[in-house]
């Protein structure tokens, strides 16, 4: 007969405790960051975010000013 007998039940467990274990080290690392470092990534993101607004071109002067319609008739 056939040796390898696989028990189903078992190799589900085994597959859903795997999923757990790189489910916990996934958190760790989105986490489980002290307080000083959450600070220093908070102020790297701020500065960036900064010096990227400060790249930015402003739409409002690129833009023709408005053009208003002259709703007097002169053809008269």
């Amino acid at each position: 007969m056939n040796d390898n007998v696989v028990n189903f039940n078992k190799v589900r467990k085994s597959k859903a405790r795997h999923q757990k274990v790189l489910k916990a080290a996934e958190n760790r690392v989105k986490f489980g960051r002290r307080k000083s470092d959450k600070e220093k990534t908070a102020e790297l993101t701020r500065k960036l975010q900064t010096r990227l607004d400060g790249h930015k071109l402003d739409s409002k002067k690129s833009e023709a000013p408005p053009q208003t319609q002259d709703t007097s008739n002169t053809d008269d």
